[in-house]
């Protein structure tokens, strides 16, 4: 099975209303295609939905690690909501590489070119993970409160406006009341450190 036959199958499976419309956004709109980053983590066509996957598929090894020390966890942590969350948290980078050409000197000091990408956030400039809530919202997907604060606070402290104590806040109040975000920031973290490579274009 495909990464995203993979991704589509337990997709499908949470049978959430609005999940038709997002999977059908999802095959149009470049989520298969997108790496994950320019320079970093997954930066390979494809890069975008096999982070995705590796995200849940951490997720679903903390959660149960989770629930074996504290059981009562299991209803915060439903298995549809790992899902949601893990699968979908980076839509917001489904249109934003653009593939370019670009130099770089090789190890003789000689100007060479390789293909690359760069990142164009013209089409619908907002932040980072409320740009993935947004785009979910708007497809008509019904999500938690907790599917919502996981997905806008899963780079943590990395997408905190400069010195803002009020985001600061409300990322250390939404990691507190919903156990969902912790378990994503942590799978997050996991798999782009531990699971994925660089590749070196």
């Amino acid at each position: 099975m495909t990464t995203k036959e993979k991704i589509l199958q337990l997709l499908d499976a949470t049978d959430r209303e609005g999940i038709d419309e997002v999977m059908d956004w999802l095959k149009g709109s470049g989520y298969f295609t997108a790496p994950a980053s320019t320079n970093f983590h997954g930066n390979y066509e494809g890069g975008l939905a096999d982070h995705s996957l590796n995200v849940y598929t951490a997720a679903m090894r903390l959660r149960a690690t989770a629930l074996s020390l504290n059981p009562s966890l299991e209803e915060l942590l439903t298995e549809d909501s790992v899902a949601i969350a893990t699968l979908l948290h980076d839509v917001c980078k489904a249109d934003i590489y653009k593939e370019v050409t670009k130099k770089r000197q090789n190890s003789f000091g000689r100007w060479e070119e390789y293909n690359g990408y760069t990142v164009d956030y013209s089409n619908f400039p907002l932040g980072h993970g409320e740009k993935s809530v947004i785009i979910l919202l708007r497809l008509g997907l019904d999500m938690t409160d907790a599917e919502i604060a996981a997905i806008r606070w899963h780079m943590t402290a990395w997408d905190l406006p400069f010195q803002s104590m009020e985001a600061k806040g409300n990322l250390n109040t939404a990691r507190d009341k919903y156990p969902l975000c912790s378990l994503l920031q942590l799978a997050d973290g996991f798999a782009s450190s531990l699971m994925e490579d660089t590749v070196v274009l």
